[in-house]
């Protein structure tokens, strides 16, 4: 029998939602809400009522019986450095992404959602891959000072689902390859999967690897050290330039890849300059990842939006294609990553793992 899933990816300001018969996506939708309406609620948390009602009212538009489901996965959120897996979601869980165990945001939504919807119709909910994924070995934790250790927060659930379709198109499993994912979108994580597990990444949200369209990246740390003592920055405006206003926003006020490859085509020496720095960043970041796997790479491979983009995956193969073959899936299904998470579990291929 063939299993139906409900899949819920809620955002900033709007909840995608997909509906799976195995990895036959039924219909899917992206829900949005206005500014006027999230203001609404002090805390993330205060929305689940408002976004799980938008979820039943769109379910009863489509005339799909929601009782039909047998399982509805949610994105995982900001929660404690976890190993990689579908996750069943517990108390303890949901206590977890109610807190923000790790920052507040809209996917730790994604959970508590799926439980009380899930609940509702006597099936179960899990969450797969969240950001806060960490399968580091304990070497890449050092950083060269004490209390900043490097941390593991990436773009978990694109960078596996990858890693993992790669390993089905090869026939093998995951756990026999040794790769290097390159996620390029809004942020750039790049991780090294050895053997099944991201023994090392770059933290994709305040201060590791390469900028990216909004986000700075590594910067000098003695020069941000004084830029934040300058007295010219809030805390608020200091962090702004690291996350949201960094990157390309930060030199161009532009953080759309496609408006910079154009600028870059008519002549704007700054955007071509930087399109070049960006593809030499992240190709850096896969030769430390290489270093990292001790040279032992079956494949690269480029994901994300911007893996789409023209002006970027010509130049970053020029730059790599000498430490393995490249492969290129562009763009992040998030729901089908969920959908198949879920299966796998409700077909007995992985068993869930424990919070």
């Amino acid at each position: 029998m063939p299993i139906k899933s409900l899949i819920i990816n809620p955002g900033s300001t709007s909840t995608k939602v997909g509906v799976f018969e195995d990895e036959t996506m039924l219909f899917e939708e992206t829900l949005r809400h206005s500014t006027e309406e999230i203001a609404r609620y002090a805390a993330i948390v205060d929305q689940k009522d408002f976004r799980k009602d938008i979820i039943l009212r769109f379910m009863e538009e489509k005339d799909f019986d929601t009782k039909t489901l047998d399982v509805v996965v949610g994105r995982g959120g900001l929660l404690k450095p976890i190993p990689g897996g579908t996750y069943a979601v517990t108390e303890e869980l949901l206590a977890d992404l109610a807190a923000g165990r790790q920052g507040q945001h809209a996917s730790n939504l994604g959970g508590i959602l799926a439980k009380e919807i899930g609940d509702s119709l006597g099936v179960p909910a899990y969450i797969v891959d969240p950001v806060s994924v960490d399968e580091m070995m304990p070497i890449a934790r050092y950083s060269g000072v004490p209390e900043l250790p490097r941390v593991s927060l990436f773009h978990a659930l694109n960078q596996k689902a990858v890693a993992r379709r790669y390993a089905g198109e090869q026939g093998v499993p995951y756990h026999s390859l040794n790769l290097i994912v390159a996620h390029m979108g809004g942020g750039v994580s790049v991780g090294a999967h050895e053997k099944g597990r991201v023994v090392d990444v770059f933290n994709a949200i305040d201060g590791d690897g390469a900028f990216s369209p909004e986000r700075a990246g590594g910067v000098p740390s003695g020069a941000l050290i004084n830029m934040c003592y300058s007295g010219r920055y809030t805390r608020e405006e200091a962090y702004r330039k690291i996350l949201g206003n960094g990157g390309f926003n930060g030199y161009l006020g532009c953080n759309d890849m496609r408006s910079v490859g154009q600028m870059a085509a008519e002549g704007n020496e700054e955007a071509a300059n930087l399109l070049e720095a960006f593809i030499l960043q992240i190709a850096k970041d896969i030769g430390s990842m290489a270093c990292v796997l001790k040279g032992k790479v079956d494949q690269i491979l480029l994901t994300g939006g911007i893996a789409y983009n023209p002006s970027v995956v010509p130049g970053l193969k020029e730059r790599i294609d000498f430490i393995a073959p490249v492969t290129v899936y562009p763009g992040e299904d998030e729901l089908l990553a969920l959908a198949q998470g879920g299966l796998r579990v409700m077909t007995g291929q992985e068993q869930p793992m424990t919070y």
